[in-house]
């Protein structure tokens, strides 16, 4: 059983940064692609990041480029989102989600929200002055 453990969110400033985390259990993430999604309150849930098994592929949002970066430490199966110049309309739940990489891509799996990923149970994300 696929399990998400999510921490790094928080309240901040607009301009700040945050790092979230998703460390997994009972299985490794190294067969799987692993994605960002977000969800704010009245709007649908949406791909921010994904990134590949080996990593070498990533794919973000067009509202994300260049200020958020995603990364895995497969020998601790352990998924990050560095948020950096954060702004109000990031505000959301976060939520991290797995499928496994023959199965899909990182632009297939960013654009569409699938309930049979693997989900964890989400952060929030609040930036506001």
């Amino acid at each position: 059983q696929l399990q998400f453990v999510e921490s790094g969110g928080g309240l901040v400033q607009p301009g700040g940064s945050l790092r979230l985390s998703c460390a997994a259990s009972g299985r490794s993430l190294a067969y799987y692609t692993i994605g960002w999604f977000r969800q704010a309150p009245g709007k649908e849930r949406e791909g921010v990041s994904c990134i590949s098994s080996s990593g070498g592929s990533t794919n973000y949002a067009d509202s994300v480029k260049g200020r958020f970066t995603i990364s895995r430490d497969n020998a601790n199966d352990t998924v990050y989102l560095q948020m950096n110049s954060l702004k109000p309309e990031d505000t959301a739940v976060y939520y991290c989600a797995a499928q496994y990489d023959v199965l899909t891509t990182v632009q297939r799996m960013c654009a569409i929200s699938r309930d049979n990923y693997y989900w964890g149970q989400g952060t929030q994300v609040t930036v506001s002055s």
